[in-house]
């Protein structure tokens, strides 16, 4: 049994007339709440993210929504079949920009010459430490990429020949076909578009005018970037065919783990445990900073586990901006396991001068259960 492919509408939770700010405002909501970042590990909600985002690209297009609301899903596969000879069959559409010309004519594609395809964009993930995102870093990637073919220049033909007009549409780049009642242009199946054929193909590219070349890339990280920063390198992407422009590189940034600090936002979260004698007195603590200062907090006396101090500009740099992110401490209280006789005889010489108004807390939960216990036994 054929799959049955999901309304586009329907992933968006919207009516097919919604206008463009409704569709947006849904899709936003949604990839939201199915984001894989608020959903680690779910691969549902990640299908469902990619689903919607699927959705999204197609109706905030006039044209493609155009299209999928005349066609639906087969608007966009290869050879779109239909009926009989007089329906949408027959010899079948080659790519989409076939459908749009039949819904806009050829004042949308047809009527000339095909534009030259940019290449495609790229994707690098690229992991650095805590450290490297505080201070920033150049850092060497190494990628395989379609570059355009040295001895053709990228133009595809052999050196010292050319291109010729295609015979085939007569240098147009779109031939005419019919299709039912309809008088369809479409890409010329021969020259794809470009008006001319290579008379003998480049050796090395074999007439594509790009090769898959290794490239070593430089790239400058600057202070502050976060988890899905993302760094575009113009021109660093995949060629175009034929000596058409490079698409772009994007990098997107992974921060480490750190083995004391936690991201959030520009600010960093470290939690602290203490002696109970510092947090019953009072001190000083000393944090190494990601700047390699040493960060000095004060602890005020009677602090309580779960209490967090804040150090003012002593977080993440801002991104392309000024100052810095807090330092926030999480203060955790540790009672003592290993103590010497001596100390022992000091904290019970200590707890028979207490008188329960050093903790107050405790004296006053342990107070409502007296009141509880006397209340039952009335």
């Amino acid at each position: 049994m054929a799959s049955v492919e999901a309304d586009y509408y329907e992933l968006l939770e919207c009516e097919r007339t919604a206008d463009d700010a409704t569709i947006k405002s849904s899709y936003r909501r949604l990839a939201m709440r199915w984001h894989p970042d608020r959903n680690p590990g779910d691969s549902a909600a990640e299908h469902q993210f990619k689903a919607i985002s699927e959705a999204y690209e197609c109706l905030k297009d006039p044209q493609k929504r155009a299209a999928y609301d005349r066609f639906g899903h087969e608007a966009f596969k290869q050879g779109m079949s239909g009926g009989g000879q007089g329906g949408m069959g027959g010899g079948g559409f080659s790519d989409i920009g076939d459908i749009f010309e039949t819904i806009f004519g050829s004042a949308f594609g047809g009527g000339g010459r095909q534009q030259q395809r940019r290449g495609a964009d790229l994707r690098y993930d690229l992991e650095i430490g805590l450290d490297e995102a505080f201070h920033g870093k150049q850092s060497e990637i190494e990628i395989e990429v379609a570059a355009k073919c040295e001895p053709c220049d990228g133009s595809g033909a052999e050196p010292g020949t050319g291109t010729r007009r295609c015979n085939l549409c007569g240098g147009h780049g779109q031939v005419r076909a019919q299709q039912g009642f309809f008088m369809v242009e479409r890409t010329c199946p021969t020259c794809h578009g470009r008006g001319e054929v290579i008379e003998k193909p480049c050796r090395l590219c074999r007439g594509e005018g790009r090769v898959d070349t290794p490239q070593k890339l430089d790239v400058s990280v600057p202070p502050g970037v976060d988890t899905g920063t993302r760094i575009r390198l113009a021109g660093r992407g995949e060629a175009g065919p034929f000596g058409a422009p490079a698409g772009d590189l994007y990098i997107f940034i992974h921060i480490r783990r750190h083995g004391v600090f936690e991201r959030d936002g520009t600010n960093l979260v470290t939690r602290v445990p203490i002696a109970f004698t510092t947090a019953a007195l009072g001190g000083t603590i000393a944090i190494p900073g990601l700047d390699g200062k040493s960060i000095e907090v004060e602890i005020p006396a009677g602090i309580q586990t779960g209490k967090q101090l804040r150090k003012r500009g002593e977080g993440m740099p801002v991104l392309q901006g000024r100052g810095r992110g807090d330092l926030v401490v999480d203060i955790m209280v540790e009672t003592p396991t290993k103590l010497s006789t001596r100390q022992k005889e000091l904290l019970r010489e200590l707890q028979s001068t207490e008188t329960g108004e050093e903790t107050p807390q405790s004296k006053g939960f342990f107070d409502r259960i007296k009141e509880a216990w006397e209340d039952l036994t009335e």
